[in-house]
């Protein structure tokens, strides 16, 4: 359960005022139809995560642990500074096409979350828990409570979100997660 747990909090603090969310918010206000766009950020998350917990798994068991340590501690750090770089998405070429609104969410999630950060933390948590169903379930349930609130609110709420204070709240919590890492205190807390 503590894989599902943490990962379930890293994603969501990681995922406030990512390119993923804005997108959660643009795809919002100008379709608006929830319903769909949920069910595909759901599918693109869901594929996405298993493969990066997929990834996370073979480098668990491919790489020495104490290295492992290192780039786990590290990867952490280095999200943190990624989380304070706010993300910008731009409106132009996204239509609804022959498919829908399913089938673009779909898409366009799968790709803007390849090497985006809350793929890497879901990398490297399926590096540090065995249990990767409960990391995928976690890290899923992580993006999906960060942006299903923004694909309900879109234009309305998005102006006067405090992302900048959330993303600072977010940096600090990635990097203190990246120091017990590397102090090797982090077995206890992760």
């Amino acid at each position: 359960m503590e894989a599902f747990l943490v990962s379930a909090l890293a994603v969501t603090v990681g995922e406030i005022g990512d390119k993923t969310q804005l997108l959660a918010l643009l795809l919002a206000a100008r379709y608006k139809k929830p319903i769909p766009i949920i069910l595909g950020i759901l599918i693109a998350t869901l594929a996405n995560h298993a493969l990066a917990g997929l990834l996370g798994q073979w480098v668990a068991t491919n790489i020495p642990s104490t290295l492992l340590r290192w780039a786990l501690g590290l990867s952490f750090l280095a999200i943190a500074a990624w989380t304070l770089k706010p993300d910008e998405m731009e409106d132009e070429g996204l239509s609804e096409g022959k498919y829908g609104v399913f089938a673009l969410t779909c898409i366009t999630f799968f790709i803007a979350e390849i090497g985006d950060k809350t793929q890497l933390a879901t990398v490297a948590l399926a590096a540090k828990y065995s249990n990767l169903y409960l990391v995928i379930a976690g890290t899923t349930l992580g993006m999906l409570i960060a942006d299903i609130p923004a694909v309900f609110l879109g234009k309305i709420a998005a102006p006067n979100f405090p992302f900048k204070i959330v993303r600072w709240i977010a940096a600090g919590v990635f990097a203190i997660l990246g120091v017990l890492v590397l102090l090797g205190i982090g077995d206890r807390f992760l």
